[in-house]
C-alpha cells in the first residue's frame, strides 16, 4: 500500500512539473502585464525600414488577447499552434511589400525574401531586421526546434531551419494567420552615387550604413589589393592587400556624401592602424576609397573637422585613396547581420 502512495505522489509530482514547464513555455507567448524596452525597426511614412529604435514590448493579459484576436488567429500568435499546410491566404502573395506582424504591425519579412519552399506555409530566407524577431528553443511534440516569435509582442510566428535554398541556408517557415502583408516598397530614387568605406570586419560596417535613411542598398567585399576576385580566404591571410569594405549606393537627395563620411569616421576606430578590436591584419585597415575629387575633398574634410575638434586623442591613421576594382565577398557574408547579432563596429559616439 505504501509502495503504491509513493508510486501515485511520484506521478503527481511529475505531472506538476510538466505542466510547470509547458506553463514557462506558453509564458514566452502569453506574456502577463511585464514589459521591457526592445531594439527595434519600424516602418516609415515612405515605406522603408527606419533606424533601430527603443520601444515598449506589448503584454497583455490573456483576456485581452482573446477580444484584440480572432480565434484561429489566437490558437496561433498565443498558443503557438500552426494552421493547416497549404490554407493560409499570403502563402501565394506575389506583389512587393512587407509581411508584419498580425498582433502589433512589426515589419518581419520582405517580399525579395520570400521563396516557393513547397512546404504548405509563407517561406523567407532572412527576416527585414534581425532585431525584430526573437529566436527561442522549442522542445514540444518531442522535437527541438528553433521558434520564431515577434520581438514586439512575443508573438509565435513559426519556425526557422537550417535547409534553406539561398545564401543564408535558412528557411524561416511562417504561419500565414501570423501575418498581415502591407502592398508597397520605397520609390526608386532618380539619381543615386556610390561610397566605398573600410572600417574593419565588413559584417557590422554593412549594418551600419544599411540601417542609414537614403541608403539604397549595400554591399561587401573587397578592393585595394593585388588579386583578382579574390577569395575571403585568401583575403583573411592578409597577403592579397585588400581590404574588407562595403559598397554604399545612396540617394543624395535624401543623404550626402559627406554625411556617410561622418559617420564612417565617428563609427569605428581610425586612430588603430590596420586593425579594429580583437580583429587586425591589413584586411581591417581604416581608409575611404573615393570615387572623384569632390568625394576625396569632402572626406579630407571631415576627418579634419573632426581631428579640430578632438574627437580622438591619438593620430587618425585613415587612407583616403583612389577607388579600385570592388570584388563583392561570397554570397553568404552579403547581409550577414540579418540572421546573425552583430555587434562588430564601435557605437557611435
Amino acid at each position: 500500500m505504501r509502495t503504491r502512495i509513493l508510486l501515485v505522489f511520484a506521478l503527481l509530482v511529475s505531472v506538476a512539473v510538466l505542466w510547470a514547464r509547458q506553463a514557462v513555455g506558453r509564458a514566452g507567448v502569453q506574456g502577463g502585464r511585464d514589459t521591457k524596452e526592445v531594439q527595434v525597426r519600424e516602418l516609415t511614412e515612405s515605406a522603408e525600414l527606419g533606424a533601430p529604435a527603443s520601444v515598449k514590448t506589448i503584454s497583455k493579459d490573456d483576456s485581452d488577447w482573446l477580444q484584440a484576436l480572432r480565434p484561429e488567429r489566437y490558437k496561433i500568435l498565443r498558443q503557438a499552434g500552426t494552421e493547416a499546410p497549404f490554407s493560409g491566404e499570403l502563402l501565394a502573395e506575389r506583389r512587393d511589400g512587407w509581411y508584419v506582424c498580425h498582433a502589433c504591425g512589426l515589419p518581419l519579412f520582405k517580399s525579395d525574401a520570400k521563396f516557393e519552399s513547397h512546404c504548405g506555409w509563407p517561406s523567407f530566407s532572412e527576416p527585414s531586421a534581425y532585431e525584430n524577431i526573437r529566436l527561442r528553443m522549442d522542445t514540444s511534440h518531442g522535437m527541438v526546434r528553433t521558434e520564431i516569435q515577434c520581438a514586439r509582442c512575443n508573438g509565435h510566428l513559426g519556425h526557422v531551419f537550417e535547409d534553406g535554398p539561398t545564401a543564408t541556408g535558412l528557411r524561416y517557415c511562417v504561419n500565414s494567420l501570423s501575418l498581415d502583408f502591407k502592398a508597397g516598397l520605397p520609390a526608386t530614387p532618380t539619381r543615386t552615387d556610390t561610397a566605398i568605406f573600410a572600417a574593419g570586419c565588413f559584417w557590422g560596417v554593412e549594418k551600419l550604413f544599411f540601417e542609414t535613411p537614403g541608403v539604397v542598398s549595400t554591399a561587401v567585399g573587397y578592393i585595394g589589393g593585388a588579386v583578382p576576385d579574390p577569395t575571403y580566404k585568401q583575403v583573411c591571410t592578409g597577403k592579397t592587400g585588400h581590404a574588407e569594405a562595403v559598397e554604399v549606393v545612396f540617394d543624395p537627395a535624401r543623404v550626402s556624401f559627406r554625411e556617410l563620411a561622418k559617420l564612417f569616421f565617428e563609427s569605428h576606430d581610425p586612430t588603430t592602424l590596420d586593425r579594429q578590436g580583437p580583429d587586425h591584419g591589413t584586411q581591417y585597415r581604416s581608409a575611404v576609397f573615393f570615387g572623384d575629387a569632390e568625394q576625396e575633398r569632402i572626406a579630407k574634410e571631415v576627418r579634419d573637422e573632426l581631428v579640430a575638434a578632438r574627437t580622438w586623442t591619438d593620430p587618425v591613421v585613415t587612407k583616403i585613396v583612389p577607388a579600385a576594382v570592388f570584388w563583392k565577398a561570397e554570397d553568404y557574408h552579403q547581409k550577414w547581420f540579418l540572421t546573425h547579432p552583430v555587434q562588430c563596429h564601435r557605437p557611435k559616439r
